[in-house]
């Protein structure tokens, strides 16, 4: 039979303690779970192992033959956790471009969880590095979540990290770059890029489109994949087209970018990871968001400011 190391560890707590409310404050757990677990142990072994009365515990014949046995499991057990847990593997993080706001969110995770190894890794789109992630070549990336297909984003967690503004990248010399901020409006009869035929952004061109549909804008034909700020730069400075980006895009010589307002577009920012998986780095990625959202107000939003309908349904599925 197979017992749950679980029933185990509340059998020897009682045995150790033989009162029922100390072994569950031990265990941090409710009294009522923990008569729960040991009667269902007793059920699997067909044997009572502890004699109750309203003034004492003690243990039965074969409660006093189960417990050497269940400290030698419960130890191996333990050296088993400490084992795995002292040398856990590197966790692979996809910042999809250097300079980005996940690049801070890892930052600081290297510092609240300096025993973890936290690898960088540039995936460069959210599409292609989930599907990395269900491979598992990937442990976590950034990007918007409501652009995946619903079949991969239902093997995959989330949570939002941040509503990022969106503006143009513009050459230096574009009519638009000496405007400090570009209306939505004045995009009118311009032809943008975003990522258009690159299959591992299709979640970025998807935004475009929502942002774009009935704004007289058109989204740039596909264009060379620029891998790297000076090819990007070299690209960009031959098409001259308008580049879509977060605000907080790298800068790039010979452009400059420009917020896009009236209304202002943004993008959700989530936190992507495999269902199901666990590993101390993640949960130091989880506390820099915390600690990271809450002092510079990632998740604060105004009415007018523009989401595509699909993330916001996304957003209210997940409340």
């Amino acid at each position: 039979m197979d017992i749950e190391p679980r029933l185990l560890r509340a059998f020897a707590a009682v045995a150790d303690e033989l009162h029922f409310t100390r072994a569950a404050a031990r265990l941090y757990v409710a009294q009522q779970a923990l008569s729960r677990d040991v009667r269902r142990l007793e059920r699997e072994l067909g044997a009572v192992l502890f004699v109750r009365s309203t003034r004492r515990v003690t243990l039965t014949a074969d409660g006093e033959r189960l417990l050497p046995y269940a400290r030698t499991v419960l130890a191996a057990h333990d050296e088993l956790r400490a084992a795995f847990a002292a040398a856990a593997r590197p966790l692979l993080v996809d910042l999809n471009s250097e300079g980005m706001v996940s690049g801070r969110i890892l930052a600081r995770a290297r510092e609240l969880a300096p025993e973890c190894e936290l690898m960088a890794r540039f995936e460069s789109g959210l599409t292609g590095a989930a599907a990395e992630i269900v491979a598992g070549r990937l442990d976590v990336s950034f990007g918007r979540f409501a652009g995946l297909e619903g079949p991969v984003r239902a093997l995959l967690s989330h949570r939002i990290v941040r509503y990022e503004p969106l503006g143009v990248v513009l050459p230096h010399d574009h009519p638009l770059a000496a405007r400090e901020r570009v209306p939505l409006d004045a995009l009118a009869g311009e032809t943008v890029y975003a990522g258009a035929g690159n299959p591992r952004t299709l979640e970025w061109t998807d935004l475009a489109r929502h942002l774009f549909t009935g704004r007289g804008i058109a989204l740039a034909p596909p264009a060379p994949v620029a891998v790297g700020v000076e090819e990007f730069r070299r690209v960009m400075a031959k098409t001259r087209n308008p580049v879509l980006a977060v605000v907080d895009f790298p800068a790039v010589a010979g452009t400059v970018m420009r917020p896009i307002v009236d209304p202002v577009p943004l993008s959700p920012l989530s936190m992507v990871w495999r269902r199901g998986m666990r590993h101390p780095g993640v949960d130091a990625l989880h506390a820099a968001v915390d600690e990271l959202g809450a002092r510079e107000g990632w998740l604060e939003r105004e009415a007018s400011e523009w989401l595509p309908d699909c993330d916001i349904a996304l957003m209210c599925d997940n409340n």
